[in-house]
């Protein structure tokens, strides 16, 4: 007998927070390779750690119309994401200037302390408006402003669809 799979509206949570830990791995896969994380970059590691802890308490504790709720903060959190990626995205193609962290990856870190740290080596820490890395034209902001934007959708449309609900 073929088991039914369950309303999307039951999973969500735990689906959530599996793409949000898949986005922290990939993210960390490529600093291991060398590809150092701007202050934006960062950002956008915050938004998923967030949504991996809430979707992982809301896969295991919440029901009904309090699932909700759960939907909403995903929402609200994915679309922050989505904001960070776009604004890091139009500062790598210039459409804008980056914030004044641009150039630092660390909170108080910057090109000078480094390099008195280093005794006079020159660094440069990497920077929120120069793209490391393209894949089919777009960096790992805009990748990363995509995957937001449809976290976003798919939880806002749970939050307010009229749809099969668990």
């Amino acid at each position: 007998m073929a088991r039914s799979v369950p309303p999307l509206p039951v999973v969500w949570p735990a689906a959530a927070a599996a793409v949000s830990a898949a986005m922290l791995a990939t993210a960390h896969t490529f600093q291991h390779f060398g590809f150092e994380p701007c202050a934006l970059c960062l950002r956008q590691r915050e938004v998923y750690w967030v949504a991996l802890v809430i979707g992982l308490a809301g896969a295991a504790a919440l029901r009904g119309n309090r699932r909700r709720l759960l939907f909403l903060a995903l929402g609200a959190l994915f679309t922050a994401g989505l904001i960070v990626a776009v604004f890091q995205s139009g500062a790598e193609w210039k459409f804008w200037p980056g914030p004044a962290t641009c150039a630092t990856s660390g909170a108080g870190v910057t090109a000078d302390s480094l390099t008195a740290l280093l005794g006079g080596a020159t660094v440069r820490p990497p920077a929120c408006d120069e793209a490391s890395w393209r894949m089919l034209g777009l960096s790992m902001a805009g990748w990363n402003a995509l995957v937001s934007a449809g976290l976003a959708v798919i939880s806002f449309g749970l939050a307010f669809g009229r749809g099969r609900r668990a």
